[in-house]
C-alpha cells in the first residue's frame, strides 16, 4: 500500500516514465531484428569440394571419405556426413548447440590442411558460406536482350554479384545458370606428333606464359624507374603466340599444334524463366545473425543503382525477396493482435459497462507490448512469427490483471464517496488484489516453462514464443500495478456502479449456481473430474499443428525425374512446365532451377529441379 501511495503522490513522474516508454518502446520496435520464422538450424560448418571428372564413387572415396575422417576427432562435433555427387563432394560437420561460428569454422580450417595431403591433385575444398539455411535472403534473374547465356553470366559474375558483396549483411553472392567463359585450347594430336611435343609440356608452357614479373628497380639520377615484364594473356591472339619450344631455330606457337576458342565450362545445372529459356540467377546469402528484413533493404537499394550501370537491354528482376515473406507473418500476426484486441475492447466496455473503465485497461495494452519490444532488444530476442504469436496468444491474459485492478477500484468507488479519500481509496484497492493478482499472473508463466526443456527443432521453435509471452505477463503485472492505479485515479469517478441488463441477468444466474455447487460439493467435484476425463479422451481426436499457418502467396515444387536424365532434356521439361504454369491467371512468374551451380550447398543433380511458382496477389485472382 505504501509503494502504490508513493506513485499516486507522483502522478506526473509516472505520467512522464509512461510517456518515455512510449517512446523507448516505438524506438524498440523499429530497431528490432524481424525475420520470418525463428532460425532452427543447427550449428554447422560446410566443406564444399570440385572434383572436375570424378564419378560419385570416386568422389565418396577419394575426397568426402578423407575429410570426414579428418574432421570426426574434432571437439563438441555431434555428427559429421557428407553427400557425393559426380565432380562434387559436401561435407557437414555438425556442432554442440551454442557453440561459437566462428570458432567451428577456425578448428575446421586447421584440420582441414591435413585432409589435403590425401586429396586428389586439383581438388582444392573450402569452407561453405556462414549462414543457416534461412539464409537465402533475395534472388533475382539476369535477362537481356540479344545477350546469349554465356554474356548473361560473364555480367553476373563481373559486375553485378562485385557490387553486391560488400553490403554489410552479405555473406555470399552465388551466381546460378548460363556458361562460364573459358578460353579453351583444343589440342590436335598429329601436330603433337609432328613437333615431338606433350600435352603436359603445352599446359606447363601455357601457365609459365601466362604471369607477370619484377625487372627491379633502375636510378637515373634523381628519379627511380620499376621494371616489369608484363605477360599476362589478354585475348585469343597472345594465347596463339606462346612459344612452346625451339625447333631447328624456329619457335613452335600454340597456334602450330592447337587451335585456341571461347567455350564453356562443363556444367550441372541452369535456370530457365516462364519459358522463354535459359537465364541467369543470383542468390543473395546473409550473414548468420544479421537483421534479414534491413540486409534486403540494402539489398534492394543497391540492385536500383545497378540496374543504371548494366549494358543497355540487360536488366535485373527479382523474383524473391525475403521481406514479402516477413511482411507476410507481421500480417498473420497483427490480424490476430487486432482482432484480438477489438474483442476485448467489445467484452470489457459490455461487461464493464464503462467507456473509462474498459479505456483504462485498453491503454494497458499497448504499454504492456511496448515494454515488451523493449525487453526483447535487450535480450536479442528478434520478432518473427513464434516470438509475435506469443503476444497475439496473450492478448486476453496480459489485460487480466489491469481488469482486475480497475475493477476492485471502481468497486470501492462505487461504495466510497469522500473524495477527499480517493487517493487512500485507489492504495487500499491495489494492496487489497496486488498479492493475489501477482500470483496469478505468476502461475501463468510457470506453466510455460515446461517449453524450455524441449530440445531441437521444436526448442528452437517454442523457445521464443514461450519467452515473449512470460515477458509480457510479467510486464503486464507491472503495469497494472504502477501504471493502471494512476489512470485510475485520473479518469474515474465516485458512484455508483454502472451496467448492462443482461450483465446483471448473468450476475444473478451465476450466483444461484455457485451457492448450488457450495451445497452440493461432492456433485460438483464429480463433474469436474469427468470433464477432465472427458477432455483426456478427446484430445488425440482434435487436430494439431506444429506451425501456426502462414501462406507466402508462392508455390514451391521439387521435381525428380530418373538418375540419368540429361540436363539439356530437363531444362526441355522445365521449359514446357512453366508455359502450362503460366496459363493459370493467378501464376504471376515461374523460375525453374536444374541441377547445381558450380560450387552450390544444395548438391542437386540434374535430374531434379526446383519450380517456385510466384504467384499474384489474392484481390487479382
Amino acid at each position: 500500500m505504501g509503494f502504490t501511495t508513493f506513485l499516486l503522490n507522483n502522478r506526473f513522474l509516472v505520467l512522464l516514465a509512461t510517456a518515455v516508454l512510449v517512446f523507448v518502446g516505438v524506438l524498440a520496435w523499429i530497431r528490432l531484428p524481424i525475420d520470418a520464422f525463428p532460425d532452427v538450424t543447427n550449428t554447422q560448418v560446410m566443406i564444399l569440394s570440385k572434383a572436375p571428372g570424378l564419378a560419385a564413387v570416386d568422389v565418396e572415396q577419394r575426397v568426402s571419405y578423407p575429410i570426414e575422417q579428418v574432421m570426426r576427432g574434432l571437439p563438441k562435433v555431434t555428427q559429421v556426413r557428407s553427400i557425393s555427387k559426380a565432380g562434387l563432394s559436401q561435407v557437414v560437420i555438425i556442432f554442440e548447440d551454442g557453440v561459437e561460428t566462428y570458432w567451428t569454422r577456425q578448428v575446421v580450417f586447421e584440420r582441414l590442411a591435413m585432409a589435403r595431403e590425401n586429396l586428389p591433385p586439383g581438388v582444392e575444398p573450402e569452407l561453405g558460406p556462414n549462414s543457416t539455411g534461412l539464409g537465402e535472403i533475395f534472388q533475382y534473374t539476369l535477362e537481356g536482350d540479344g545477350q546469349d547465356a554465356m554474356e548473361l553470366r560473364t555480367i553476373q559474375d563481373w559486375i553485378v554479384a562485385p557490387l553486391l558483396k560488400p553490403i554489410p549483411g552479405v555473406n555470399e553472392v552465388n551466381s546460378f545458370g548460363g556458361y562460364l567463359k573459358q578460353y579453351q585450347v583444343v589440342l590436335a594430336p598429329d601436330k603433337l606428333l609432328k613437333y615431338g611435343l606433350t600435352s603436359a609440356e603445352v599446359v606447363e608452357a601455357v601457365e609459365r606464359s601466362n604471369a607477370n614479373a619484377g625487372g627491379g628497380v633502375v636510378v637515373r639520377g634523381w628519379e627511380q624507374v620499376y621494371l616489369r615484364g608484363v605477360g599476362l594473356l589478354a585475348d585469343i591472339p597472345d594465347i596463339e603466340r606462346i612459344v612452346l619450344k625451339s625447333a631447328d631455330g624456329a619457335p613452335v606457337y600454340l597456334r602450330d599444334v592447337a587451335e585456341v576458342v571461347i567455350g564453356a565450362e562443363p556444367r550441372q545445372g541452369a535456370v530457365t524463366r516462364d519459358g522463354k529459356g535459359e537465364v541467369v540467377a543470383g542468390m543473395i546469402i546473409m550473414l548468420k545473425g544479421e537483421n534479414s528484413k534491413d540486409v534486403v533493404t540494402r539489398v534492394k537499394e543497391t540492385v536500383g543503382k545497378i540496374q543504371n550501370t548494366l549494358p543497355p537491354g540487360v536488366r535485373i528482376n527479382v523474383f524473391y525477396d525475403r521481406i514479402s515473406l516477413i511482411e507476410a507473418c507481421i500480417q498473420t500476426v497483427m490480424n490476430a493482435l487486432l482482432e484480438g484486441g477489438i474483442f476485448v475492447i467489445l467484452v470489457l466496455f459490455l461487461f464493464l459497462g464503462e467507456l473509462r473503465t474498459a479505456l483504462i485497461v485498453v491503454i494497458s495494452l499497448p504499454l504492456t507490448f511496448l515494454a515488451t519490444f523493449i525487453v526483447m532488444g535487450r535480450v536479442d530476442l528478434s520478432a518473427n512469427l513464434m516470438s509475435l504469436g506469443g503476444l497475439a496468444f496473450s492478448v486476453g491474459m496480459v489485460v487480466d490483471a489491469s481488469i482486475v485492478v480497475v475493477e476492485n477500484i471502481r468497486r470501492h468507488f462505487a461504495h466510497r464517496h469522500d473524495h477527499r479519500q480517493k487517493r487512500s481509496i485507489v492504495a487500499e484497492a491495489v494492496a487489497e488484489v496486488a498479492k493475489p493478482v501477482g500470483f496469478s499472473v505468476l502461475i501463468i508463466a510457470i506453466v510455460l516453462v515446461p517449453l524450455f526443456t524441449l530440445a531441437g527443432i521444436e526448442g528452437k521453435m517454442f523457445a521464443p514464443l514461450a519467452w515473449t509471452m512470460i515477458i509480457a505477463m510479467l510486464v503486464s503485472l507491472a503495469v497494472a500495478l504502477v501504471i493502471v492505479p494512476v489512470f485510475a485515479e485520473s479518469l474515474l469517478k465516485q458512484g455508483p456502479e454502472r451496467g448492462f441488463r443482461f450483465v446483471a441477468r448473468i450476475r444473478r444466474g451465476y450466483t444461484s449456481l455457485l451457492g448450488r455447487a457450495l451445497r452440493h460439493p461432492m456433485v460438483t467435484t464429480a463433474i469436474a473430474a469427468g470433464s477432465l476425463i472427458l477432455a483426456a479422451v478427446l484430445v488425440p481426436f482434435i487436430g494439431t499443428e506444429f506451425m501456426p499457418p502462414l501462406d507466402e502467396g508462392s508455390i514451391a515444387v521439387n521435381v525428380v525425374r530418373l538418375p540419368n536424365a540429361s540436363l539439356e532434356g530437363s531444362v526441355k521439361v522445365a521449359e514446357f512446365m512453366e508455359k502450362r504454369l503460366l496459363a493459370f491467371p493467378e501464376v504471376q512468374t515461374v523460375v525453374s532451377k536444374t541441377g547445381r551451380a558450380e560450387i552450390s550447398e544444395d548438391p542437386m543433380g540434374p535430374e531434379q529441379t526446383d519450380l517456385f511458382i510466384m504467384l499474384k496477389p489474392r484481390n487479382k485472382w
